[in-house]
């Protein structure tokens, strides 16, 4: 049998050709449901509470991945858990998010984001659903967690300026937000974290650029941790996605947050 020569010329070829074809499988069917857990601690003290932030679930009616980010979110035993926005895209899709939702074993702390405003949904249900977690649906309010030490402030969409709630003096404070730009509107307020989504990640990064595009509303806070002078910001590049079912570089996201 004759062997086949594969010189270096043919292996580069052979590289060029396959490289954006393995990128592209990546992207379209391994990624998107690929779920990553990320664990972050913050401060220098040793930690108290540790909760679970996920954002962007954009539910289009995959009931299975669904309920695999809900599994692997109770895996990591939260003393609660912060949602930043983003439930579904349109309502069809809304009564079997809430289904699955309510299957998370801790108290779940949200608030909407932009999807959730412009398909244009009654809150009541969403409310309903996170108190009955023993969480609650933030508008522009703020929540203690039932061992009284952390304070959880919900900052809408539609709030024109810093958070009419504010800081609780002597509490861990944690301010939820959709868009991670608006950490430039919170003036001088302190929190020990603040938590936001939106952007995705970007989707699609490309090594050492970055994300192709992001929405409005995120500029240079793309993805991960931020330091700002209102303190610690993280991104979560979200559970679902949107426009187009791709990711690359950029795996959906659970984080895992102890401070």
């Amino acid at each position: 049998m004759k062997k086949l020569k594969i010189n270096r010329r043919r292996f580069i070829l052979a590289g060029l050709v396959l490289t954006p074809a393995l990128a592209l499988a990546d992207a379209c069917w391994v990624e998107p449901h690929w779920l990553k857990v990320r664990k972050l601690r913050l401060g220098k003290e040793p930690p108290s509470h540790r909760f679970v932030h996920f954002t962007d679930l954009h539910h289009k009616g995959d009931r299975a991945y669904g309920e695999s980010v809900v599994k692997l979110i109770n895996a990591q035993s939260p003393d609660f858990v912060c949602f930043t926005g983003d439930l579904i895209e349109e309502p069809e899709h809304l009564a079997e998010a809430l289904e699955i939702l309510a299957q998370i074993k801790a108290p779940v702390f949200g608030v909407p984001g932009n999807h959730d405003y412009w398909a244009k949904i009654p809150f009541d249900g969403i409310t309903n659903c996170f108190a009955a977690t023993g969480g609650g649906w933030l508008l522009d309010q703020s929540a203690v967690t039932h061992d009284g030490k952390v304070n959880l402030i919900g900052l809408t969409c539609k709030s024109a300026s810093q958070p009419p709630v504010p800081v609780r003096p002597g509490l861990k404070n944690i301010l939820l937000m959709h868009y991670p730009a608006w950490v430039k509107k919170l003036g001088l307020q302190q929190f020990d974290v603040m938590l936001a989504g939106h952007s995705h990640g970007g989707q699609v990064r490309i090594p050492f650029y970055g994300p192709i595009v992001t929405p409005f509303g995120v500029e240079e806070f793309d993805l991960g941790l931020f330091a700002t002078q209102n303190g610690p910001l993280y991104v979560n590049p979200g559970i679902g996605w949107f426009l187009s079912p791709l990711r690359f570089r950029c795996r959906p996201e659970i984080t895992v947050i102890e401070i």
